[in-house]
């Protein structure tokens, strides 16, 4: 069935509906891009306000979602998803609802106390140091580092509390080892790889790809007070052996070290903020910001910041979108190109 439009539906709605219509009909496929906030203030002629209320009513359908480095694209399975009968409606509701399993807690008030203590000992006996690292890592993957507490860990795993302290010593010691864990697996650039330049690159891309998968990890470690972790330790060996034929002094070899683990972990301590901030207001960085621009363009106008105006005139002549993939090669390069000076002086 298809969605019929009265002459009184709100623009943001409207173009849902056109948008929905070309997922429908295969213009727009599983992974593609969708006009961005600017694309459609472009296209349809309306405010920033109302193009975000547009996406953000396909990402409450399921049709759309965020996909880091991309943007908002069109969601898996989307174009399988029956049209909406009524405008607005969640194009899943002519669908019956599968019956929803009560959740495990539920299931175990309900049973007799000598069964759960006997399922908690069977639980028990399997645990190790390695599972209870694992568990944190996926709520932390699936939730943020705030939800993880031992109590939690505990209860994925199915023991009691106070059976995880006989392996980790507590909360701060299990974050350090879900650190370590996700600083150890993930593979280095390879050794052979030559030349100061290719090798920091190199390094520097896997860390923020190991940022990008795990976005809670940043803040797990600390630029000052760093833990000397083993995981951890192999990347600044990859980074001072690259340094170690320029002839440099060991404070200075140092100082690059710490420089190049700042700025990947600076700019990935964001994609950590920003997917709390996803999961709390389902909007993406792009959509907020479009939302904000109305009050930024408000305190433009007292004149008080004439750079930033004509900085907004010229951008209104462009499709910029930020992105911190963007943001992180841009930075990377002039850090790059800062150094090269010191590492390649000419005579």
């Amino acid at each position: 069935m298809t969605t019929e439009l009265s002459p009184t539906t709100p623009p943001y709605l409207r173009i849902a509906a056109e948008l929905r219509g070309r997922i429908a009909s295969g213009a727009l496929r599983p992974g593609d891009r969708v006009p961005s906030t600017r694309q459609i203030t472009q296209e349809w002629g309306v405010a920033m306000a109302t193009a975000t209320k547009a996406l953000t009513t396909l990402r409450q359908e399921g049709l759309v979602r965020s996909q880091p480095g991309a943007g908002t694209v069109v969601a898996p399975g989307a174009d399988r998803l029956e049209p909406a009968v009524t405008l607005g409606a969640h194009p899943r509701a002519a669908t019956p609802k599968a019956p929803v399993a009560k959740p495990a807690s539920s299931r175990a008030a309900a049973e007799p106390a000598a069964t759960r203590r006997r399922e908690h000992r069977e639980s028990e006996q399997g645990l190790s140091r390695d599972r209870i690292v694992q568990a944190a890592v996926t709520v932390a993957d699936a939730e943020g580092l705030g939800p993880v507490s031992m109590r939690r860990v505990a209860t994925e795993l199915g023991v009691a509390p106070m059976a995880l302290y006989r392996h980790v010593a507590g909360k701060e010691e299990l974050v350090d080892l879900m650190a370590d864990r996700m600083l150890a697996g993930v593979p280095l650039p390879p050794a052979e790889l030559s030349g100061w330049r290719p090798r920091l690159a190199a390094i520097a891309r896997v860390q923020w790809g190991l940022y990008r998968r795990h976005p809670w990890l940043a803040q797990t470690i600390s630029l000052t007070r760093p833990v000397p972790l083993p995981g951890a330790l192999r990347h600044g060996e990859y980074v001072l052996a690259s340094l170690e034929e320029a002839g440099l002094k060991s404070s200075t070899r140092l100082y690059i070290h710490i420089m190049m683990f700042a700025l990947v972990r600076g700019i990935a301590v964001n994609l950590d903020m920003e997917a709390n901030d996803q999961r709390r207001t389902a909007m993406t960085e792009e959509e907020w910001l479009a939302a904000q621009e109305g009050d930024m363009l408000q305190v433009l106008a007292g004149g008080g910041f004439p750079a930033f105006s004509r900085l907004m005139v010229e951008m209104g002549h462009e499709d910029f979108d930020f992105d911190l993939d963007l943001l992180f090669e841009f930075a990377l390069a002039r850090i790059l190109d800062g150094l090269t000076p010191l590492l390649e002086p000419r005579d």
